[in-house]
């Protein structure tokens, strides 16, 4: 399987492409029309839930890393235990719940190091991207958005994580707390002229890559798109 570097090399390896969807056909098609267009792709609980390891093993053989967007979130030793039997698919990145805490958070990252110099990167979701400030007094979370994804980000550097996923609008903050080797994979990515959908806190590609965002997932802007490959190369553009 092909593998990103750690540092993007060029604009288009920074997006992964949101294959949330529950057919596999669909997925291995839109991969092999996006390879040199996108840097990756990401399957998320739909397409997981659906098709597992297998199916994912099908769609990366169409030559892109893959994002596992597995959002895993419970006692640190059952994460531990998922993060393993999903190591043998050799996800470019896999990713955490922030808020699982430190303990879990650790488990996961011994868990990761397993693998050996080809680890995938061990990420953390902070806050997800359709949550606004009244969605976290809903659920008991101290707001506002930005500060509880900087105190998230920052214990997941603490407990050794590579990176988090956070909002375009909390990338400056996070960089500033967690310095600029912290990885920060960014959704709630919308072109100019595009639906925001079920997102609250969204950039524009050209605005997130400017603020200083490590990569992009982008989604229905581009799968939802009449087609898929022209919308990949005006994002493509913007970000060159």
């Amino acid at each position: 399987m092909t593998s990103l570097p750690k540092s993007p090399a060029k604009p288009t390896d920074r997006i992964f492409v949101a294959l949330d969807t529950t057919d596999l056909d669909r997925a291995v098609d839109l991969s092999r029309q996006l390879v040199e267009y996108v840097g990756g792709v990401k399957m998320g609980k739909e397409f997981l839930t659906t098709f597992g390891l297998a199916g994912v093993r099908k769609v990366a053989a169409c030559g892109m890393p893959v994002f596992l967007d597995t959002k895993f979130h419970d006692i640190p030793n059952t994460v531990a235990s998922a993060i393993r039997a999903a190591l043998p698919a050799k996800p470019f990145v896999i990713n955490i719940h922030a808020s699982g805490g430190r303990a879990m958070m650790e488990a996961a990252r011994d868990a990761v190091a397993e693998a050996g110099a080809n680890r995938p990167l061990l990420i953390a979701v902070t806050v997800l991207t359709s949550l606004g400030d009244e969605d976290l007094a809903d659920i008991g979370m101290a707001g506002p958005a930005e500060a509880r994804v900087v105190a998230l980000a920052r214990l997941s550097q603490q407990a050794g994580l590579d990176g988090v996923v956070c909002s375009p609008l909390e990338i400056a903050a996070v960089r500033a707390a967690c310095g600029p080797d912290f990885i920060l994979i960014v959704p709630g990515i919308r072109p100019a002229g595009a639906a925001a959908g079920d997102q609250k806190r969204v950039m524009t590609p050209a605005q997130a890559m400017d603020a200083g965002a490590d990569y992009l997932v982008i989604g229905r802007p581009i799968t939802g798109a009449e087609d898929p490959v022209d919308a990949a190369k005006k994002i493509a553009d913007e970000l060159q």
